[in-house]
């Protein structure tokens, strides 16, 4: 009769440890879900930025062509064009950027959370980011960041303009030596004076 109590009394236990066990897998993973619920705005800017990138690119290296082979008085309307294309590629790969680095972090980042930080760690972290401080904050940001980078920009201007210009007109002296004067429109480079490809007459 004692034996059979004692296998009871084990039973019972056991089956209570793998119940609380579970519990706390469940309350862990339920922490985790929070969390990347709480982070999804800056999952979300995260597509933005893989979206994005693409696109200043292609901007980028379109730019010189515009400006450099279309004529001037197409140059407003193949921009438009270009601006059309780029908009159109950011409204059709920001939902899928979007939809799969929402989908991915569950089997990306949700385990990293899970591995790497205790139950009470991940009530503070939900504590911390879920802080109406915290996202005050965070939504302050890009006000902020634009409000700096408008007046470093108004400021520095001066000086860094000169720069830019000095460094595109040499790239661009580097691109037409390189391409035999297409640039400038003329089929044969530049020629160099006088002095430098001939000797100076002898002195009699």
């Amino acid at each position: 009769m004692k034996l059979t109590n004692t296998v009871w009394a084990t039973a019972i236990a056991s089956a209570l440890m793998a119940t609380s066990l579970a519990a706390h897998a469940e309350s862990k993973k339920e922490l985790v879900q929070k969390l990347l619920t709480i982070q999804q705005s800056a999952l979300e800017g995260t597509a933005r930025g893989l979206a994005e990138n693409p696109a200043r690119q292609l901007a980028a290296a379109a730019q010189p062509v515009l400006a450099q082979a279309v004529p001037e008085d197409k140059r407003e309307a193949t921009a438009k064009q270009i601006d059309a294309e780029i908009r159109k590629y950011l409204d059709t790969a920001m939902p899928v950027l979007r939809n799969t680095t929402i989908k991915l972090s569950q089997s990306v980042i949700g385990p990293m959370f899970e591995e790497r930080f205790t139950e009470d760690e991940l009530k503070q972290l939900v504590t911390m980011l879920d802080s109406p401080v915290l996202k005050k904050y965070q939504g302050l940001l890009p006000e902020m960041s634009n409000a700096l980078v408008e007046k470093v920009v108004q400021e520095a201007r001066p000086q860094v303009d000169p720069k830019l210009q000095a460094a595109q007109q040499n790239i661009r002296k580097i691109l037409d030596t390189a391409t035999g004067g297409k640039l400038s429109g003329g089929g044969q480079p530049a020629q160099q004076p006088a002095s430098a490809t001939k000797p100076a007459p002898a002195k009699k």
